[in-house]
């Protein structure tokens, strides 16, 4: 790869890191805590966390309150865990089962069920809740067995099942979702600061509804969205137009199959007059029987690739905001016009490793791939083009 190519490479990395830092758990928590304390100054606070964003959310929630913060209990995905916090006094730390339940996500759902049961009534409860609580925590309704918990996440993966329709057929499971949860209060008052990974910013719909409103009767939790990717898409924005770029984001969230959105967002990138475009959203990718190695963002960035093949003006970066993708460490990927080449070059065949839902094998062997390790946020996904010509890098 030439230097003026990884300038441009370099650059999309940029504009991507300036969105997640825009969405950081941390800074939004803090912020938002500063502006208006969840108590009278130096009283009491207890906080949950919970979600793959849960250990930078309750270090944000540490910076605001001090002292006021008296434990803090943190639910989040293996190895999402911020080292920082174990320095804390306080804190209790449980790392659970994402992208499929298991037997560690009952034990910490029954953990945050006695929790909150058992909150005394001298302090002021804080939930700090971002995308994966789904999977993190669970308390079964009666008669619901783990294995058909099991089942109907591993089949909403498989089938590539839009996030708020899972998220519904998952909370009919749950003794704490839909809003169960927040009835175990029974009227107390709380605060609840989410970073949203679903259309329309929806408590009711973030985390399957795990602090959305009660089902039954009215509450008195305060709701607050901290992040989202929105604000993620205007930090992009914002870092391209620093650097003298044109830029066009998207107006609405995108959703859908991960090959189609890949050929609008390509066709989109080439016929515009914006030199950078963002989009962002959360595609799908309906799995074969024996799926190969990747996720929806690596998906989507290797059918790019085959279109990107005749303009070496355009690139495109698909990533999701924790920094995970699928079952995998990697965000995502970053493609050009010189991908799918080296792709051939590996041996490899790129239709053939999109029917298998290989892409990640495919991305790997052209160096394609983009790792972040974990962000401290979870705003769905990010995808941004760059048509910029090569003499222009």
């Amino acid at each position: 790869m030439s230097s003026a190519s990884r300038a441009r490479h370099r650059l999309l990395l940029e504009l991507l890191h300036a969105g997640l830092d825009s969405v950081a758990g941390r800074q939004c928590v803090r912020a938002a805590l500063l502006a208006r304390p969840p108590a009278p100054h130096g009283a009491p606070v207890w906080a949950a966390a919970v979600g793959k964003a849960a250990g930078a959310m309750a270090l944000g929630a540490a910076d605001a309150l001090g002292p006021a913060l008296e434990r803090v209990l943190v639910v989040t995905k293996g190895g999402h865990l911020a080292p920082e916090l174990l320095s804390l006094a306080g804190v209790e730390t449980h790392e659970s089962g994402h992208p499929v339940p298991d037997e560690r996500s009952l034990a910490a759902g029954q953990r945050l069920l006695d929790w909150v049961s058992a909150l005394p009534a001298r302090v002021s409860p804080l939930f700090l809740v971002s995308g994966g609580a789904s999977s993190l925590v669970e308390v079964l309704a009666p008669g619901v067995s783990l294995a058909q918990l099991e089942q109907l996440s591993a089949r909403g993966l498989a089938e590539g099942i839009p996030i708020g329709e899972l998220n519904a057929r998952r909370a009919s499971f749950s003794r704490i979702k839909g809003g169960r949860l927040s009835a175990h209060l029974a009227g107390r008052a709380a605060r609840a600061l989410f970073i949203s990974d679903v259309p329309d910013d929806d408590p009711a719909v973030i985390g399957s509804g795990l602090f959305g409103p009660a089902s039954a009767g009215a509450d008195r939790i305060e709701r607050q969205i901290v992040a989202s990717v929105d604000r993620a898409m205007e930090g992009v924005a914002a870092a391209a137009m620093q650097r003298g770029l044109t830029v066009e984001c998207a107006r609405r969230r995108f959703e859908g199959e991960a090959a189609s959105l890949a050929a609008r967002f390509a066709h989109e990138l080439l016929m515009g007059n914006a030199q950078v475009r963002v989009w962002g959203g959360e595609s799908t990718v309906r799995l074969p029987p024996h799926p190969g190695r990747g996720g929806r963002n690596q998906h989507l960035a290797l059918a790019a690739a085959r279109l990107l093949a005749e303009y070496p003006e355009l690139l495109l970066l698909a990533v999701g905001t924790d920094g995970t993708d699928g079952p995998t460490e990697a965000a995502g990927g970053l493609v050009d016009a010189e991908t799918c080449g080296r792709v051939a070059l590996a041996g490899l065949d790129t239709d053939e490793c999109l029917a298998r839902a290989d892409s990640g094998t495919a991305l790997a062997a052209a160096g394609a791939l983009v790792r972040t390790g974990p962000t401290g946020t979870n705003v769905a996904d990010l995808v941004i083009g760059l048509k910029l010509p090569i003499e222009r890098a």
